[in-house]
Protein backbone atom coordinates (compact mmCIF):
# COMPACT_ATOMS: atom_id res chain seq x y z
CA UNK A 1 0.00 0.00 0.00
CA UNK A 2 2.62 2.23 0.97
CA UNK A 3 4.65 1.61 -2.37
CA UNK A 4 0.95 2.08 -4.31
CA UNK A 5 1.04 5.39 -2.60
CA UNK A 6 4.56 6.62 -3.68
CA UNK A 7 4.36 5.62 -6.92
CA UNK A 8 1.00 7.26 -7.04
CA UNK A 9 2.81 10.31 -6.33
CA UNK A 10 5.60 9.91 -8.78
CA UNK A 11 3.04 9.91 -11.30
CA UNK A 12 1.72 12.85 -10.36
CA UNK A 13 5.05 14.49 -10.68
CA UNK A 14 5.65 13.26 -13.45
CA UNK A 15 2.93 14.66 -15.04
CA UNK A 16 3.61 17.73 -14.10
CA UNK A 17 7.01 17.81 -14.79
CA UNK A 18 4.99 17.17 -18.27
CA UNK A 19 2.44 20.02 -18.31
CA UNK A 20 5.79 22.72 -17.17
CA UNK A 21 7.74 21.18 -19.89
CA UNK A 22 4.93 21.81 -22.45
CA UNK A 23 4.65 25.63 -21.19
CA UNK A 24 8.54 26.68 -21.67
CA UNK A 25 8.44 26.82 -25.43
CA UNK A 26 5.31 29.09 -25.07
CA UNK A 27 7.14 30.78 -22.52
CA UNK A 28 9.89 30.96 -24.53
CA UNK A 29 7.64 32.64 -27.75
CA UNK A 30 6.33 35.51 -25.45
CA UNK A 31 9.80 36.29 -24.18
CA UNK A 32 10.77 36.92 -27.76
CA UNK A 33 7.13 38.83 -29.03
CA UNK A 34 7.99 41.14 -26.25
CA UNK A 35 11.56 41.70 -27.19
CA UNK A 36 10.74 41.87 -31.10
CA UNK A 37 7.86 44.84 -29.58
CA UNK A 38 10.48 46.69 -28.08
CA UNK A 39 13.20 46.45 -30.80
CA UNK A 40 10.29 47.61 -33.11
CA UNK A 41 9.32 50.58 -30.72
CA UNK A 42 13.22 51.45 -30.35
CA UNK A 43 13.15 52.11 -34.39
CA UNK A 44 10.20 54.06 -34.27
CA UNK A 45 11.21 56.55 -31.84
CA UNK A 46 14.69 56.91 -33.45
CA UNK A 47 12.93 57.23 -37.11
CA UNK A 48 10.51 60.08 -34.87
CA UNK A 49 13.31 62.24 -33.82
CA UNK A 50 15.27 61.91 -37.15
CA UNK A 51 11.98 62.46 -39.61
CA UNK A 52 11.03 65.99 -37.67
CA UNK A 53 13.80 67.67 -39.61
CA UNK A 54 12.04 66.78 -43.22
CA UNK A 55 9.20 68.37 -44.98
CA UNK A 56 7.75 64.68 -46.14
CA UNK A 57 9.21 61.34 -44.51
CA UNK A 58 7.95 57.61 -44.40
CA UNK A 59 9.15 54.27 -42.52
CA UNK A 60 9.13 51.05 -42.86
CA UNK A 61 10.76 47.86 -42.36
CA UNK A 62 12.60 48.12 -45.08
CA UNK A 63 13.23 51.41 -45.78
CA UNK A 64 13.29 55.41 -44.29
CA UNK A 65 12.66 57.78 -46.36
CA UNK A 66 12.94 61.74 -45.58
CA UNK A 67 12.63 64.84 -48.34
CA UNK A 68 13.67 68.08 -48.40
CA UNK A 69 12.59 70.25 -50.96
CA UNK A 70 14.97 68.50 -53.79
CA UNK A 71 16.69 66.40 -51.72
CA UNK A 72 15.57 62.82 -50.72
CA UNK A 73 17.49 60.79 -47.65
CA UNK A 74 17.17 57.48 -47.15
CA UNK A 75 18.46 54.61 -45.29
CA UNK A 76 17.66 51.51 -43.56
CA UNK A 77 16.33 51.69 -39.79
CA UNK A 78 17.59 50.77 -36.82
CA UNK A 79 16.90 51.25 -32.56
CA UNK A 80 19.99 53.49 -33.02
CA UNK A 81 18.25 55.71 -35.74
CA UNK A 82 18.81 55.08 -39.65
CA UNK A 83 22.04 53.77 -40.88
CA UNK A 84 23.48 53.80 -44.68
CA UNK A 85 22.01 56.97 -44.90
CA UNK A 86 22.11 58.14 -48.50
CA UNK A 87 21.24 61.77 -50.03
CA UNK A 88 20.75 62.84 -53.63
CA UNK A 89 18.90 65.27 -55.52
CA UNK A 90 15.31 65.35 -57.46
CA UNK A 91 17.49 67.91 -59.87
CA UNK A 92 19.93 64.75 -60.83
CA UNK A 93 16.89 62.29 -61.37
CA UNK A 94 16.27 61.82 -65.27
CA UNK A 95 13.40 59.68 -64.41
CA UNK A 96 11.50 57.53 -61.71
CA UNK A 97 9.21 54.40 -61.87
CA UNK A 98 7.42 52.05 -59.71
CA UNK A 99 8.73 48.21 -59.37
CA UNK A 100 6.47 45.91 -58.18
CA UNK A 101 8.20 42.35 -58.77
CA UNK A 102 10.95 43.97 -60.60
CA UNK A 103 8.23 45.16 -62.96
CA UNK A 104 7.18 48.25 -64.31
CA UNK A 105 3.41 49.14 -62.73
CA UNK A 106 0.60 50.50 -64.63
CA UNK A 107 -0.37 53.53 -62.16
CA UNK A 108 -4.04 53.10 -62.94
CA UNK A 109 -4.32 49.50 -61.42
CA UNK A 110 -0.92 48.93 -59.30
CA UNK A 111 -0.64 45.68 -58.16
CA UNK A 112 -2.32 45.10 -54.16
CA UNK A 113 0.90 42.79 -53.19
CA UNK A 114 4.61 42.06 -54.14
CA UNK A 115 8.04 43.07 -53.81
CA UNK A 116 7.74 47.16 -54.16
CA UNK A 117 10.46 49.15 -54.99
CA UNK A 118 11.02 53.07 -56.03
CA UNK A 119 13.41 53.26 -58.83
CA UNK A 120 15.72 56.57 -58.87
CA UNK A 121 17.26 56.63 -62.25
CA UNK A 122 20.23 59.37 -62.06
CA UNK A 123 22.01 58.07 -65.02
CA UNK A 124 22.42 55.06 -67.28
CA UNK A 125 25.18 54.15 -64.93
CA UNK A 126 23.24 55.02 -61.42
CA UNK A 127 20.01 53.75 -60.49
CA UNK A 128 18.56 53.93 -56.85
CA UNK A 129 16.19 51.42 -55.47
CA UNK A 130 14.08 52.08 -52.14
CA UNK A 131 12.17 49.65 -51.02
CA UNK A 132 8.70 49.84 -49.32
CA UNK A 133 6.43 47.19 -47.77
CA UNK A 134 3.33 48.85 -49.12
CA UNK A 135 1.87 49.11 -52.87
CA UNK A 136 -0.26 51.61 -51.34
CA UNK A 137 2.07 54.09 -49.74
CA UNK A 138 4.46 53.26 -52.49
CA UNK A 139 2.24 54.95 -55.19
CA UNK A 140 1.21 57.57 -53.02
CA UNK A 141 4.94 58.50 -52.75
CA UNK A 142 5.49 58.37 -56.68
CA UNK A 143 2.86 59.99 -57.54
CA UNK A 144 4.42 63.34 -54.81
CA UNK A 145 7.88 62.84 -56.34
CA UNK A 146 6.59 62.67 -59.60
CA UNK A 147 5.34 66.19 -59.03
CA UNK A 148 8.56 67.42 -57.63
CA UNK A 149 10.80 66.31 -60.84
Amino acid sequence: MIVAHRLSKVKNLEVKMERGLLWLPLLGVFIWLAWAGWNEYQKLEAYRSWSESFEKAKYDIYAVLGQNNDSITWGKPTRKGPVNLETFSLQDVRSLQLLVNNKSVDMEKPPSQGKVVLEFIISDYKKIFIPFTDVDLAVNWYKYLQQKL
